[in-house]
């Protein structure tokens, strides 16, 4: 079941014996049963074939898999909001790199970023609004290119990861689908 490119409005009406109060988290569930009655078991191991990891934006439009030719099993995918690197992707990292075999480093930031559009100040709303300041940091950018470039630097840098020598940052077309490499600052 494909939803990405549908409005609410466009998907079908429930198949006999949904209900017609289904959540999306019902439908997603029903399109597991749907799944797994088909599943084979490809016998893979969690160490990612090409040896590369993927970071980026976990915005919907971006279909990784398709865009850069990849297939189930070949890449660590780390997804979350931006592609920025925070501490957390760090610990992805290192874990995909010490633990599971991973090589290379592939950062992916696209443009028309919803982050590009907010600022830090959302923490300060996010205070008002529930009492309780975020302990993150909202990592809005202005500039796709330069948050690359120190995206790629905090990999570069970081002690835990083994392997920085392979470290290679894009920013993603939404509208043509193209990658367009990002060069550090020397």
């Amino acid at each position: 079941m494909s939803t990405s490119a549908q409005s609410p409005a466009e998907h079908p009406a429930p198949a006999v014996g949904q209900a017609t109060g289904a959540t999306v988290i019902d439908r997603l569930v029903e399109a597991n049963t749907r799944y797994a009655a088909e599943f084979d078991d490809p016998g893979m191991d969690a160490r990612p074939v090409l040896q590369v990891a993927v970071v980026a934006c976990m915005d919907a439009r971006l279909d990784l898999h398709d865009a850069l030719g990849l297939a189930l099993g070949d890449c660590h995918t780390i997804r979350n909001a931006g592609g920025v690197v925070t501490d957390d992707v760090i610990r992805s990292l290192t874990i995909s790199q010490r633990a599971l075999g991973t090589r290379s480093v592939i950062l992916i930031h696209h443009t028309n970023c919803g982050l590009e559009s907010i600022t830090e100040e959302f923490r300060q709303e996010l205070e008002a609004e529930v009492g309780q300041r975020p302990v993150w940091a909202v990592e809005a950018y202005k500039d796709a290119d330069q948050d690359v470039r120190q995206s790629m630097q905090r990999v570069r840098t970081s002690p835990f990861l083994l392997h920085t020598d392979d470290v290679r940052g894009f920013v993603f077309d939404v509208t043509s689908g193209l990658l367009r490499e990002i060069h550090p600052v020397i």
